[in-house]
């Protein structure tokens, strides 16, 4: 917990110094994301929002339940809660969020079964998934203004989500996973080589583990990158996966970014 904690500071700092000088119209927080619809300021008001109720989930089961009773009931959706405020507002509403929410989370036991939107997951695999989600929600960030950003060793937990969520993304489409295992290799942002599943697999998945992160979250369409399936279940599974909860969404269009 600790690991993925410190992990999880480093991913929001990061953001954070990108974000923290931007102004406060068009050119800056209000600037359109690729997220359809979707400015700088509502991907950074989702995550507020999800972190507030993460937190609540880590603390107060019964309020999360109560929480998600009210969703049902027609409540007001994350990005309109988030968009009463001013950007200087809610960038210190998401600091002052985070904070809380990392303190409970280090002192949390790793196999602790946390309440969440989907089925309830470890603490562990639950901090994770706030890892992957601002880091998703980042590169939209990040891609507003056509910037680069540092692929660091964080992106392995990234990939462990996506590896992991392989039959979740069969599931979300209403198809069968088959039976057949898929080997994924990445190269490492320092240039160190990250193995899943069986070596003697048939299906492969080779390529960076940047790519497989933009991938997986639907921040880049598979033609986009430099991914490479052999086989028919790695290449189905590369044109379904999905990191996240939820429905799948549109994604990214193939040719909307070069490919790296």
């Amino acid at each position: 917990m600790l690991e993925i904690c410190a992990d999880l500071v480093d991913e929001w700092a990061a953001l954070d110094a990108f974000v923290v000088d931007l102004t406060d119209d068009a050119t800056g927080w209000h600037r359109l994301t690729p997220a359809d619809g979707w400015d700088v300021f509502d991907s950074i008001g989702h995550l507020w929002y999800f972190d507030l109720h993460a937190h609540m989930a880590l603390t107060d089961p019964d309020a999360f339940a109560e929480h998600l009773q009210r969703l049902r009931r027609g409540a007001a959706n994350p990005v309109d809660v988030a968009r009463s405020m001013g950007a200087d507002e809610l960038l210190h509403a998401w600091r002052e969020q985070r904070a809380v929410l990392v303190a409970s989370a280090r002192t949390v036991d790793a196999r602790a079964r946390v309440p969440w939107y989907g089925p309830a997951m470890g603490a562990r695999s639950f901090i994770t998934a706030r890892l992957m989600e601002t880091w998703a929600h980042g590169q939209d960030v990040f891609d507003a203004f056509g910037a680069e950003r540092s692929a660091t060793h964080r992106l392995r937990h990234v990939v462990h989500i996506g590896v992991g969520a392989r039959r979740f993304s069969y599931a979300v489409h209403n198809l069968v996973m088959p039976d057949a295992d898929v080997r994924v290799v990445l190269v490492a942002p320092d240039g160190s080589e990250w193995t899943w599943g069986p070596a003697d697999a048939s299906d492969r998945i080779t390529g960076t583990a940047l790519d497989f992160c933009l991938v997986v979250t639907h921040r880049r369409h598979v033609a986009d990158t430099t991914l490479v399936s052999e086989g028919d279940a790695a290449t189905e599974w590369l044109r379904i996966a999905q990191a996240f909860a939820g429905p799948p969404g549109s994604g990214r269009a193939a040719g909307q970014f070069t490919s790296r």
